[in-house]
């Protein structure tokens, strides 16, 4: 057992299925015949070798990490290379910021504030387990690396494949005895999902396969743990007085407590972002249920989907782009606003990097910017719905 964990969490199972996939490092373009485990005692590996693409000569594209290591690969099969990039972005904030509002938008209130919620709690489990555990990523070479901001953070486990796998099987399990469809279908999708997130962190070179393994199954385990209590958790959001204290209270306690480390990693912001969000949404679910009408109550699409229609399909787009252009509109208004402040506050030009990652600015200023965001898409949007006769 401990020599299959000890192989799962190698370099060379990563650097292998690249190679199946046709992704080679500039030195192997005719094709690698040896080991890729070669790389390794050959040349100096790197841990911080995160590939920034970038078009160069003869097809061969070039990346830089953040530790200076240059690296440079060539693509030999681009429907994996564009299936495997696109996958990886499910794990993004692009996929979570449009795809979460959709669901609370368009679909159902009761599905989407369980995805936040676990999602919320999965990821803030897998970020400090991250810089608790300290395991690293896989070692390039042997290993092509095509992200280079994510390789600042330690590998163990997956959050993309722990979110992957939460907002997924949440989503079938939450919808599967409201509407009529198969299950079989839905399981599959989830299925398709979560696995394409989870292959292409290793096509990108970001994790073991045990670091995707570890956070699919800590993800399954937190799903079987969370369900019993859905129904419970789902109330108390809805109807308890101190909701809205606890809800931003609790979170910025965990983001201002986060695991220190000794050098800066973008884990403490990205969970600063995920929470913050999560609590403006959480916030927002509670004022609407005390003072406001459901503004898209589920008894509308209960026991089976609409028949789609035209006037259905530029509802639901004219809901998501009014929705998305408020959303994106508020997260950069109150970046600005929030840095603004905090410089001035704490004496710092806004264009100083150093100075924004600092614990008593980056904390708050994530955290406004994205509760603010998750505000607005729970409260703000659904009023302009209603006033732009979107309902």
């Amino acid at each position: 057992m401990a020599r299959l964990l000890g192989t799962l969490r190698s370099s060379q199972p990563v650097a292998r299925f690249q190679r199946c996939c046709g992704l080679f490092p500039a030195g192997e373009e005719g094709g690698g015949g040896g080991d890729p485990a070669e790389g390794a005692r050959d040349r100096g590996a790197c841990n911080g070798a995160g590939a920034l693409r970038r078009p160069a000569a003869n097809g061969v594209r070039s990346g830089r990490g953040p530790q200076g290591c240059a690296q440079k690969y060539i693509v030999k099969n681009y429907f994996y290379y564009y299936l495997f990039k696109f996958s990886a972005a499910l794990g993004e904030e692009i996929f979570y910021i449009t795809f979460l509002p959709f669901t609370y938008w368009n679909i159902d209130h009761s599905v989407s504030r369980r995805m936040i919620i676990i999602w919320s709690i999965v990821m803030y489990i897998g970020q400090v387990s991250k810089d608790i555990l300290k395991w690293p990523r896989p070692l390039s070479p042997p290993v092509v690396k095509l992200e280079m901001r994510t390789d600042a953070e330690y590998g163990m486990p997956s959050t993309h494949a722990m979110a992957a796998t939460a907002i997924s099987f949440s989503f079938l399990i939450a919808t599967v005895n409201q509407y009529k469809y198969p299950f079989e279908l839905g399981l599959v999708a989830a299925f398709v999902f979560s696995t394409l997130v989870c292959l292409s962190r290793l096509y990108t070179g970001m994790h073991t396969v045990l670091d995707v393994i570890g956070g699919a199954l800590i993800s399954a385990v937190l799903l079987v743990l969370l369900y019993p209590a859905w129904d419970m958790i789902d109330h108390l959001l809805l109807t308890s007085p101190f909701c809205p204290l606890l809800s931003i209270v609790v979170p910025l306690v965990l983001c201002y407590n986060y695991p220190k480390l000794d050098y800066y990693s973008p884990t403490r912001g990205d969970t600063t972002t995920i929470l913050g969000a999560g609590a403006g949404a959480t916030v927002g679910f509670w004022l609407n249920n005390q003072y406001a009408a459901p503004a898209y109550t589920s008894e509308n699409f209960q026991l089976g989907f609409p028949l789609i229609t035209s006037k259905i399909v530029v509802v639901v787009l004219a809901r998501f782009f009014v929705g998305i252009f408020v959303v994106l509109l508020t997260r950069q208004l109150m970046k600005s606003v929030v840095l603004g402040m905090l410089g001035y506050r704490y004496k710092f030009p806004i264009g100083d990097l150093e100075a924004r990652r600092r614990l008593e600015v980056e904390v708050p200023y994530k955290f406004i910017t994205y509760s603010s965001v998750g505000f607005s898409a729970t409260v703000i949007v659904p009023l302009l719905h209603q006033l732009l006769g979107l309902m």
